[in-house]
């Protein structure tokens, strides 16, 4: 029986031989599959492994021209190069930006959906420096050209200014020559005007803005003339007070272009102003000292100048960190207007219609920013008026005697941002002219919700 099975049993034997190395070939083949799997992982994260170790270079070098520039733009602003203390809180805030830059980065790598992504360096340090100068123009800019922004921005502000004129009358004539005979009269006016107005600014876009003002003025003015009694050594004087409500406006910027490497910001504005005031025409002269008829007054001070205008303003502004450039030109135009009575003589009636002269304005200075907080600025500007033209009904026009004017002042201002958000602002300026005010200080606070 057994010798009967040999034959099979030798089969099987040499079947069980013939597949063990076929079985052993696929083994190996798995294995060498997975020691490639392996290596291919090794390699991409070796190349994973040298992409992070560049950026974290770069990112080095990068904080190291950073540190360069900072100790540049101190010195530029009178400040002397980091040393001791300042220098080691210098090099900590580098190495803690370094830190956060690196733990930035191995984030970053070790994402998946971001592998293959380029890898940011200095974003986070470039969007710090970024931000800075946007605030300190921001702050620089408030003061000379609206903020774009979709915000509601509250304006209030004060300005007290001095006036000083004297003027000197003779009323007689020269005899040989040398010799004056007749009278000489010398009046002096002395007159202060406070102002407060509120105003309010509201952005429709990024390049649209509109605004609302409306002033209240107080004034005293105190008129000094001699002649008292018929002697030319008695002075008498008289003080008067007035106030209302101004002439209010309303105004609408626009921004042509928004500043890039080659060009500066350009902003255009139409303001509106109405004769809400009480207008200086019509006010009748009154005699208040019975012993000096040198001296004559108005019944009443003028609050507005009682006509339409319309003002067109140019405005530019240049940023090179940290100064800031800015200039201005501007043209004023005053609507003709009829008036029932401009005569200042007491029960006498004149109709006229008066044409004021119109006005160009320019101005040009530049502003520091210290830091985010404070700013200061240095600026001249100057107001060329033309003279005033009256037509009588049936009459010609004729022109007003001294009426045409030219202002110019020189202004140092100041800007600081409070922690609570409102930005304070105060300037000085002093007249360069006879008809410039003696000087004028003003305080703003403005505050965005």
């Amino acid at each position: 029986m057994r010798a009967a099975h040999a034959p099979l049993y030798l089969a099987l034997a040499l079947a069980l031989a013939l597949s063990a190395p076929a079985r052993a070939a696929d083994d190996g083949g798995e294995a060498i599959e997975q020691q490639r799997a392996q290596f291919k992982s090794l390699h991409q994260r070796m190349l994973d492994m040298s992409r992070e170790l560049d950026a974290q270079k770069a990112e080095i070098q990068q904080l190291r021209d950073q540190l360069g520039d900072l100790q540049l733009t101190q010195r530029g602003r009178g400040l002397s190069a980091p040393d001791g203390p300042q220098q080691e809180l210098v090099g900590q805030d580098a190495r803690d930006v370094a830190e956060q830059a690196k733990r930035k980065a191995a984030a970053t790598a070790a994402s998946d959906q971001d592998r293959d992504a380029p890898v940011q360096v200095g974003q986070t340090q470039r969007a710090e420096d970024a931000q800075r100068r946007e605030q300190e123009k921001a702050l620089v800019v408030r003061e000379h050209a609206p903020l774009f922004e979709r915000k509601f921005t509250l304006d209030t502000g004060l300005s007290y200014s001095y006036y000083d004129r004297r003027q000197l009358a003779l009323s007689g004539f020269l005899a040989l020559d040398a010799i004056f005979l007749g009278s000489i009269n010398l009046d002096q006016t002395k007159a202060s005007v406070a102002t407060f107005e509120l105003s309010g600014r509201y952005g429709l876009t990024d390049r649209i803005s509109v605004e609302a003002s409306l002033p209240y003025v107080y004034r005293d003015s105190r008129f000094v003339s001699g002649g008292a009694g018929g002697a030319s050594s008695v002075v008498s004087e008289v003080r008067m007070r007035s106030q209302g409500v101004g002439d209010a406006s309303v105004a609408a910027y626009y921004q042509w272009v928004k500043e890039s490497q080659r060009w500066p910001d350009i902003v255009t504005s139409l303001r509106v102003r109405a004769p809400t005031g009480r207008d200086p025409f019509g006010l009748k002269l009154i005699q208040p000292d019975g012993d000096n008829n040198n001296l004559n007054i108005p019944e009443n001070l003028p609050t507005g100048s009682g006509v339409w205008a319309a003002t067109v303003n140019v405005s530019a502004l240049r940023t090179y960190d940290p100064v800031i450039l800015f200039g201005n030109v501007g043209y004023t135009y005053n609507q003709p207007t009829n008036f029932g009575d401009i005569s200042p003589v007491a029960e006498q009636i004149s109709p006229a219609r008066v044409e004021l002269g119109n006005a160009i304005q320019l101005s040009g200075g530049l502003a520091i920013a210290l830091n985010d907080r404070s700013a200061v600025s240095f600026s001249v500007a100057t107001s060329v008026t033309g003279a005033t033209h009256i037509t009588a009904p049936g009459g010609s026009k004729r022109r007003v005697p001294g009426s045409s004017s030219n202002s110019t002042t020189l202004n140092i201002g100041a800007s600081y941002v409070l922690p609570s958000g409102w930005t304070i602002n105060g300037q000085l300026a002093a007249g360069l002219t006879p008809d410039a005010p003696n000087f004028v200080f003003s305080m703003r606070g403005s505050k965005s919700f």
